[in-house]
């Protein structure tokens, strides 16, 4: 195929969990909701494809997976699937599931930070407390953590929803329980992340899509951006649609519509398994080539990150060999259009990434 052997930039995942599962602890991580299990597309696809890599035989049964898995330890186990990825470049959303150095010590190539914008606000006003109106406080921080960063994330599709107000004036008061959900905080704050992606040339991140249980999925459409998309059409910035599922043809009208959007299927590609080519002909429906960019959105189960990789070569190296076949494009285009997904899309969007002096 087209995609064997093609270096990858997995632009936007997690850490993995630094600690040997038993069977429940496993399977809450196959899936979004409360209880993931083997028996789904999800699955079949870790019996199927990492099986082989922990020397096992292909469809190895969930009981037989989990020993070896557990005979060779959870550091075995990551560094294995990890490096098998084919994966040069991590960019790590690192609000959640864990830092750079941790993912680093298991996972072949370079890893650089994404900045998590409502993880980084909660931990200023846990600092200095909601009382002093602590806007300045989290712009500060901010622009002093991009400087080490290739890129934003929002998670405002789980706090409040894609339409959120719009406004560059931050709120008169911030109210904080466990987590940051005033939508006039978060509207500011997303605001401030693409001015600050803006002058800093950094990608700024929406989860879309399907998720866990915290989401409202109706609230997760990527069109719910319209009106952002269009305020920020020419400030910069540059905004990528994560995941997408079940609204990847809207994120993909989106991405031909507004030059400065992109959009991947992240987390898309494992969990619909055997399905991922007929997700990824669906959403080149309308995505320009130049939009599309490759991530596993691998969080917790190695797998994930494995699995990404190898359902996301073999689908778009499927769809590819049946377009060639059937003379819808040449063998040269096919090549360059993978390359571009799989890489070179990423950097050229991802303009502050840098490669530290081991990779030079």
């Amino acid at each position: 195929m087209l995609t064997d052997g093609i270096a990858l930039t997995d632009h936007h995942c997690h850490g993995v969990v630094a600690a040997d599962l038993d069977r429940p602890g496993f399977e809450r991580l196959l899936g979004e909701g409360q209880r993931g299990s083997f028996d789904s597309a999800l699955g079949l696809a870790v019996r199927r494809w990492c099986a082989p890599v922990l020397d096992l035989e292909p469809h190895a049964d969930p009981e037989r997976y989990l020993a070896r898995r557990a005979e060779l330890g959870w550091r075995e186990t990551t560094t294995r699937l990890l490096r098998a990825t084919g994966v040069t470049r991590w960019f790590l959303d690192t609000g959640f599931g864990g830092g750079r150095a941790e993912f680093a010590a298991v996972a072949d190539g370079e890893v650089s930070e994404i900045v998590r914008l409502e993880h980084l606000a909660e931990q200023v006003i846990a600092e200095v407390g909601v009382e002093t109106t602590p806007f300045e406080d989290i712009e500060t921080a901010l622009r002093g953590r991009v400087r080490n960063a290739v890129g934003l994330k929002t998670i405002v599709a789980y706090r409040c929803g894609l339409d959120f107000p719009r406004t560059d004036t931050p709120p008169d008061e911030v109210t904080l329980e466990r987590r940051l959900t005033d939508p006039a905080t978060l509207g500011w704050l997303v605001g401030l992340g693409a001015r600050i992606g803006g002058e800093f040339g950094l990608p700024l991140q929406f989860h879309t899509g399907f998720g866990d249980t915290d989401l409202r999925l109706r609230h997760a459409d990527p069109l719910l951006l319209t009106d952002f998309l269009r305020a920020t059409a020419d400030s910069g910035t540059s905004v990528v649609l994560l995941h997408c599922w079940p609204f990847h043809r809207n994120a993909a009208y989106l991405a031909h519509a507004f030059d400065h959007v992109h959009l991947d299927l992240g987390l898309t590609i494992p969990y619909v398994g055997q399905r991922a080519a007929a997700v990824l002909a669906e959403t080149l429906e309308l995505a320009p080539f130049g939009s599309m960019l490759y991530s596993s959105d691998g969080y917790g189960l190695p797998e994930l990150h494995y699995l990404g990789a190898v359902l996301w070569r073999r689908g778009l190296g499927r769809l590819l060999d049946e377009w060639i076949a059937e003379d819808v494009i040449t063998s040269g285009d096919a090549e360059a259009l993978v390359i571009a997904i799989a890489d070179g899309n990423a950097a050229r969007i991802y303009r502050n990434w840098r490669p530290s002096s081991a990779h030079r």
